[in-house]
């Protein structure tokens, strides 16, 4: 009892000291805001995902560091091609990120990190004499990659395509151009050649202007309705829309209209499109931020999310969209899928899978350099982290307001 006694003496003439300024208060301790701890979960897991591809083609050592992953029902095209898919792919979606101005935070310095290895990369990617110069030149594959290398310079010139040094830069023209051997099928692969002759285009090089035509009045034919586009005569329900149609067909007619090869009205309707699409994909998300597992290419993952992604960093997010609420709902996602053990291998590459490892969901076209296409869903990390996007509050979405009673917007089909 005495030590109990002696022991509140002690506490309250601490409390007495502290009241009179004998003793330094604590310091108060800043609490993140839900948007400040999105972005750093989202800076954090894509840094993760890059960092083992980046790293090691940086320095000439991505064949040699990693690991191939095939599908059981692998068509036996050649494997070399998992490094080109790796990169090419990976780069689409990180290229937004790089183009914020370097500052001295955590999330800085990942990104410088990030940019130095991603454009030695670049040079690695196109130099002969590097042991992780890519599949150019054998077999259809290439022309896909490239299309998402492409695609990776128009979201961020300033930063990817300019600081390359002139020889790079005629290496990287040649072999797009050397990649008009492939003649793609008359599916989304259009879009894949149309790409890379659209940033050919944009840099002031000649371009065949008949792989981007045929591409947009084939896809123009396939739109079938309510946001959708069918890959191809045939339709099918998978996400394809995301993973390619929609984001392509709206980039390359936004760079035809910025150089004046088509009227900019042309590319209002593709953008309508890609809207109606967004708040169906966002209707997808589950209240506990999952969505369906449904057609080919399941095991790329969070790209599903591309155009919502790709609105929320560029455009203009859907009508009755808010920022908040596609934040949350991308990110409850993004926690729900990366939470479960697998996704990545030992020394750190993503495996086959949707969620965690699943090696036998995967296509018989697909490796694990096919998965780095997941980057595609954080594009608004381009956005600065005081942009609404990540400043506004969370927000519950769509199935969640529906599924807890709360009123939500009605639905209704677009044209």
């Amino acid at each position: 009892m005495k030590n109990c006694r002696c022991f509140k003496v002690a506490l309250l003439s601490a409390a007495f000291l502290l009241y009179a300024g004998a003793l330094p208060a604590a310091k108060e301790v800043e609490v993140a805001s839900p948007g400040e701890q999105d972005r750093k979960y989202w800076a954090d897991l894509l840094y993760k995902i890059s960092e083992p591809v980046l790293s090691s083609m940086s320095r000439g050592e991505l064949v040699k560091n990693m690991e191939i992953e095939l599908s059981p029902t692998w068509d036996g095209r050649s494997k070399t091609v998992t490094y080109m898919e790796a990169f090419g792919r990976l780069m689409a979606g990180l290229a937004p990120w790089l183009t914020l101005p370097p500052d001295d935070t955590d999330e800085g310095k990942q990104r410088g990190q990030l940019l130095e290895w991603a454009l030695k990369s670049y040079a690695n990617a196109v130099n002969p004499d590097s042991p992780d110069y890519l599949e150019w030149k054998r077999e259809g594959q290439p022309l896909v990659d490239a299309a998402y290398i492409a695609n990776s310079f128009l979201r961020a010139p300033k930063q990817l395509w300019e600081p390359l040094d002139d020889a790079t830069k005629q290496r990287f023209v040649k072999e797009f151009k050397g990649l008009r051997r492939v003649q793609p099928p008359y599916s989304n692969w259009l879009l894949f050649g149309a790409m890379v002759e659209t940033f050919l285009l944009s840099v002031g090089e000649d371009y065949d202007a008949f792989r981007i035509s045929i591409a947009l009045r084939k896809v123009e034919e396939w739109y079938v309705g309510d946001g959708w586009y069918s890959d191809g005569p045939r339709y099918a329900f998978d996400y394809y829309n995301s993973y390619v149609i929609h984001p392509m067909y709206v980039e390359i007619l936004e760079v035809l209209a910025q150089h004046k090869k088509i009227n900019t009205k042309g590319f209002e309707p593709a953008l309508k499109r890609m809207q109606r699409y967004g708040e169906i994909l966002e209707r997808m998300i589950s209240p506990e931020g999952t969505f369906p597992a449904v057609g080919r290419s399941i095991t790329y993952r969070l790209a599903v999310f591309q155009p919502l992604a790709l609105m929320a960093w560029k455009y203009q997010l859907p009508q009755g969209l808010t920022y908040g609420q596609v934040r949350a709902a991308l990110t409850a996602t993004m926690m729900r899928m990366f939470a479960v053990e697998g996704s990545f291998s030992k020394s750190g590459y993503l495996q086959l899978g949707f969620a965690g490892h699943q090696p036998h969901i995967a296509d018989y076209y697909t490796n694990n350099g096919s998965l780095y296409i997941t980057s595609l869903a954080f594009l608004p990390l381009g956005l600065p982290a005081s942009h609404p996007f990540w400043t506004d509050a969370p927000q519950d979405w769509t199935s969640k307001k529906a599924w807890s009673g709360q009123e939500f917007p009605r639905d209704h089909a677009s044209e």
